[in-house]
């Protein structure tokens, strides 16, 4: 036998993670100063799978019911809007967005995974769909004007993942010990910083920050939906601004360096923000994979 005949081994970092390697959390909390929290946010995966209704077997726990994972996603929003239509608002756009998502990942199976346009396509139509419900809920309920919402999506489709924004819900991914915001603020401010009327330390301490150039139910809605890679080594977060405004960058990048669980690192961000001030709600989503033997 030469050498020629014998084949590598495959790096199990190579493969799609199994579910038990996978280490996801979410948190959500009101804050110290809202009465409410009209932040929500979900993880889940999306499965094919089996349902048995009759059979002669003693023991179905055996058979793969489960079936294959198609998906692995997490969303956030944050709502916006006069006295609980903000917390409608974000409800109600993980609710379209939950269902649309899964009917949209069986069409993505069914055709060629090469051609991406339908798939991008997909998600776009989704957010649509979502700012098409909170704008009628709007209109049913006069006391729910004005209402809308942020909305982060992420769709880990190994070995790639998809981000749908809207608003300023923020998307970060840590990699080889640098955090990186993969999501663009949908915000006045950052308009006008990259419009060159402001610089980004104006931008910050602007109250144009604080204003949605797009939202979900607002009056512009402008879903962006991007592709990048995923491996094993990299870490996705996802947050309200509850947390962005009290906890920098470089405290979310050395959070991130040190997490010891998804749960964990979840905590610790959230508890940041209650110290600095909590002047919001705040929400946080952390993901990754990890090998068996360190999970």
């Amino acid at each position: 036998m030469t050498s020629s005949d014998i084949t590598p081994p495959v790096d199990s970092r190579d493969r799609r993670p199994e579910h038990q390697q996978i280490d996801a959390y979410g948190l959500t909390h009101p804050g110290k100063v809202r009465e409410t929290n009209q932040d929500h946010f979900m993880t889940c995966s999306l499965r094919k799978f089996m349902h048995v209704h009759h059979t002669s077997l003693p023991n179905v726990d055996k058979l793969p019911l489960e079936g294959e994972r198609l998906a692995y996603l997490a969303m956030v929003a944050d709502g916006v809007g006069g006295g609980m239509g903000g917390e409608e608002a974000s409800r109600l756009a993980i609710e379209v967005i939950a269902e649309y998502v899964a009917h949209s990942m069986r069409c993505y199976y069914n055709v060629d995974a090469r051609d991406e346009d339908a798939f991008f396509h997909a998600l776009e139509e989704a957010a649509m769909q979502c700012h098409a419900s909170v704008v009628q809920r709007a209109e049913e309920h006069p006391s729910r004007r004005g209402m809308a919402t942020t909305l982060t999506v992420w769709i880990g489709v190994w070995p790639h993942a998809y981000l749908l924004q809207v608003g300023d819900s923020r998307c970060y991914v840590y990699h080889d010990g640098k955090l990186t915001q993969i999501s663009r603020d949908q915000t006045m401010a950052q308009e006008l910083l990259d419009d060159g009327v402001l610089t980004r330390s104006d931008a910050d301490n602007t109250h144009w920050a604080n204003v949605l150039s797009s939202a979900i139910g607002g009056s512009q809605t402008a879903p962006v939906v991007s592709r990048m890679d995923n491996a094993w080594d990299t870490v996705g977060l996802l947050c309200s601004d509850g947390l962005t405004k009290h906890v920098s960058d470089a405290q979310i990048e050395e959070r991130l360096s040190t997490m010891t669980s998804a749960q964990q690192v979840c905590e610790d961000l959230v508890q940041d923000a209650l110290d600095d001030g909590g002047t919001d709600n705040v929400t946080v989503v952390v993901g990754r994979v990890v090998p068996k033997d360190e999970g």
